[in-house]
């Protein structure tokens, strides 16, 4: 069942997505390389608590870490760790957070450093597939418009898509219905009406679009061991243009990258 929100919901979700958009911004930012993967998570961890916040992800089926943290060929619910990121590493965070009874989910990949071509390539390609699927974010299309506009930059681009996971519809719980896949399923596909909230995500791999899943039972990898790429916000659909609840200043609807 897909739970419409009302302005009296959205009076306390904006500012949960804003924290979770703040939170994401200042993990990024203080991302260096020499870094464990579990230093990262913890310092998530204290920037989430500082803003009077909990993780949504900590303890969901069990998952183990604060924040899903993917380094490289890794393309989500990367486990935090020993590992070291490296300069000319690419890193995906997700950000998932609880606040006002609601849940603010976004995710974004960043170089450590610099990093190569295919890398930055791959980023642009799949930051702007994000912003290509949030322009069809109104009422009046339906779910499969978002995922066309995906599909077609990511793979007018020479990449593919992940299928076995998708964007999902969020609000008090951390998943909600509908479903948001990343490309055209064939399925029947809901209509999008004002007060539905969306996490759009394209999770886009440099290579083949197969995945597999690592022994520790959460880490997705790239099966060709090519980079993969994330990017997330939560978006709501209005009477008109789409609000990214987790783009607090209003990012323009356009291209980024091309």
């Amino acid at each position: 069942m897909i739970l419409l929100k009302t302005q009296r919901d959205l009076e306390a979700m904006r500012p949960a997505c804003q924290v979770a958009r703040t939170v994401l911004d200042e993990v990024t930012g203080w991302i260096a390389p020499g870094m464990t993967t579990r230093e990262i998570d913890l310092y998530a961890a204290e920037r989430m608590k500082a803003h009077g916040a909990r993780s949504a992800f900590l303890g969901y089926r069990k998952y183990p870490c604060y924040c899903c943290i993917s380094v490289n060929e890794e393309v989500v619910h990367g486990l935090a760790g020993e590992r070291r990121v490296q300069f000319g590493d690419i890193v995906s965070l997700d950000v998932g957070i609880f606040y006002n009874g609601f849940v603010g989910d976004n995710a974004r990949t960043i170089a450590v450093g610099g990093c190569d071509v295919l890398a930055q390539r791959l980023m642009d390609v799949t930051e702007c597939s994000l912003y290509e699927g949030i322009a069809q974010a109104v009422p009046g299309n339906r779910v499969v418009d978002i995922s066309r506009a995906i599909q077609r930059h990511v793979e007018s681009n020479g990449f593919s898509v992940v299928r076995e996971f998708v964007g999902h519809g969020v609000g008090r719980s951390v998943h909600e219905d509908p479903q948001v896949p990343n490309y055209v399923d064939g399925k029947t596909s809901p209509k999008l009406r004002p007060g539905m909230t969306l996490a759009i995500e394209p999770m886009v791999n440099a290579g083949s679009s197969a995945v597999e899943i690592l022994k520790d039972g959460w880490t997705v990898v790239a099966k060709d061991g090519k980079p993969s790429a994330h990017f997330e916000h939560t978006v709501l659909i209005t009477e008109a243009e789409p609000e990214i609840l987790t783009c607090p200043e209003k990012m323009p609807l356009r291209l980024k990258a091309q």
